[in-house]
């Protein structure tokens, strides 16, 4: 196979030669942002809401990304281009840049962009048809005080240390609660719940990132007619759902069947979650930006 060709900073390199200062602060201290997004079908998923996420991320770290954002576009689409590539997924990186070992932002005169586009599985593909078993983790989610959910940035340390804990106990997902004790998120992705015909979801104020997949369910359930609406949730509430699922760009949407032992609904996905699994594929492989003539 071709090595994937990278971009950084205006220039594509293979896999092999891309590579980044040990002085980059985004290396140093998670100082950055990113984006994941997915393509279908020779088309970018809901690249303006990506790209707008990521400078709104931008301007509350007092970060300037050194390029337009049409510009950006261009440099992502043509690095999907020179990688072929028809069905996958984006990582677009963007760090403080090359200071030194101080903390001080003001040391880093220009910060670097850097975009991967390549394939992604998250879970394993019988768990789309099975669904998941979550387990809460004892590890918080962030306060929004300490640091807002809505910055999507290169510090994930708080969600990887939950991961942890899920993969320690033998579990496909960690539930993330906030200081209050409500559900915030799942270690990557937004967490739904259906109960009565009405699907609930936590609210962003919770600690919940302001997903893309996440606003996608909230169209198609509008589109359908199903009662979507957040709520501040519990385990309880999890614990006695009629159903489950989570959303996320590299998790799609995806079943949970199961929280710290006990069954959600029957165990089993359900019916109202693969309508929506249904419908989320038709829209996602059927619109979006278009990366070939």
């Amino acid at each position: 196979m071709k090595p994937l060709q990278i971009y950084i900073d205006g220039s594509f390199y293979p896999e092999g030669e891309a590579k980044v200062s040990v002085f980059d602060h985004g290396l140093l201290y998670g100082d950055g942002i990113f984006e994941g997004i997915r393509i279908y079908n020779g088309r970018v998923f809901r690249l303006q809401e990506h790209l707008e996420r990521l400078w709104d991320s931008a301007k509350a770290i007092c970060l300037t990304i050194p390029m337009t954002l049409p510009e950006m576009e261009a440099a992502l689409l043509e690095t999907i281009r020179r990688n072929g590539l028809h069905d996958g997924y984006i990582r677009l990186v963007v760090t403080r840049g090359v200071g030194n070992l101080g903390l001080s932002p003001d040391r880093c005169p220009k910060a670097s962009v850097i975009i991967i586009a390549a394939t992604i599985q998250l879970y394993p593909k019988e768990k789309y048809e099975v669904g998941m078993e979550m387990v809460t983790c004892s590890t918080r989610r962030c306060s929004p005080a300490a640091l807002s959910p809505a910055v999507k940035s290169l510090n994930y340390l708080n969600n990887i240390m939950a991961k942890i804990e899920a993969n320690h106990a033998g579990a496909d997902e960690g539930v993330m609660l906030n200081e209050e004790g409500y559900v915030a998120e799942c270690t990557g992705d937004n967490l739904f719940i259906l109960r009565g015909g009405e699907v609930l979801t936590p609210p962003i104020s919770s600690g919940a990132l302001r997903g893309i997949t996440r606003r996608v369910v909230f169209e198609i359930c509008a589109e359908l007619g199903i009662p979507i609406r957040e709520a501040n949730l519990t385990r309880y509430d999890i614990y006695t759902a009629d159903e489950c699922f989570l959303t996320g760009t590299a998790a799609e949407v995806i079943a949970a069947i199961r929280l710290d032992t006990r069954p959600i609904g029957d165990g089993k996905p359900g019916k109202m979650t693969n309508k929506i699994i249904a419908r989320f594929r038709e829209v996602a492989g059927s619109t979006g930006t278009p990366i070939y003539p």
